[in-house]
């Protein structure tokens, strides 16, 4: 699973790594949560940031609830499930972040940054969707691929989400053959990864600065 992250570059590193063209309406984030609007790379608008709502709507759905139980897709039955097949095939992006978050199942519910040991930025595989109401109002909103955890994620939880290799998001992004697509969705490397421990300040999503990255 994957319930919260953090997404926090200066414009000019986040414009040079993924090759945007404008960011002027970037902030950066230290606890993205579900139901949040965030930003992501679509294969539709490449070269921007575009600002969706976490919690996948599927475009036949009834009621936009069904959201918030739709934040993360597994990538072992993305090709099944009638929520995100359509998606996989045609809408597509990247969710941009630093590090993605977890916590322990014991009583303490400690919370952990898992990020790449480099520090740079990178992006985990999505998908996006465009969902009208009832008033014909657009809503569009994005999935986070999930799969098996590495050998040091699995540590805190079984599952992590689905961080690409930079040299496959181009791929990701505009390839047609959803069997190549597929075989991309892998468990990140775990030795090109480290975890550090977090203040429990993340816990509440009201707080979003940079104290939460710092232990207490």
């Amino acid at each position: 699973m994957c319930g919260r992250f953090s997404f926090a570059f200066t414009k000019k590193i986040i414009e040079e790594r993924f090759d945007l063209e404008n960011t002027s309406d970037y902030r950066p984030r230290y606890n993205c949560a579900p139901s949040q609007y965030l930003a992501v790379i679509t294969n539709e608008n490449p070269k921007k940031l575009s600002y969706l709502k976490w919690g996948l709507i599927p475009y036949w759905a009834k009621d936009s609830a069904i959201g918030s139980k739709l934040i993360n897709a597994k990538a072992e039955t993305i090709t099944d499930k009638p929520s995100f097949k359509n998606a996989f095939i045609n809408r597509r992006c990247l969710v941009p972040a630093d590090g993605f978050y977890e916590w322990t199942r014991d009583k303490e519910k400690n919370p952990f940054c898992f990020s790449l040991n480099s520090m740079e930025p990178f992006s985990m595989a999505g998908i996006w969707e465009s969902w009208n109401d009832k008033e014909n109002n657009t809503i569009n909103t994005f999935s986070i691929i999930t799969t098996s955890a590495n050998e040091l994620v699995k540590k805190v939880h079984d599952r992590m989400p689905v961080i690409l290799e930079k040299s496959s998001e181009k791929d990701w992004l505009f390839s047609t053959d959803p069997f190549f697509l597929q075989s991309i969705l892998n468990p990140y490397s775990s030795e090109k990864m480290k975890v550090t421990a977090l203040s429990k300040l993340v816990n509440s999503v009201k707080n979003d600065s940079s104290e939460i990255q710092n232990i207490l």
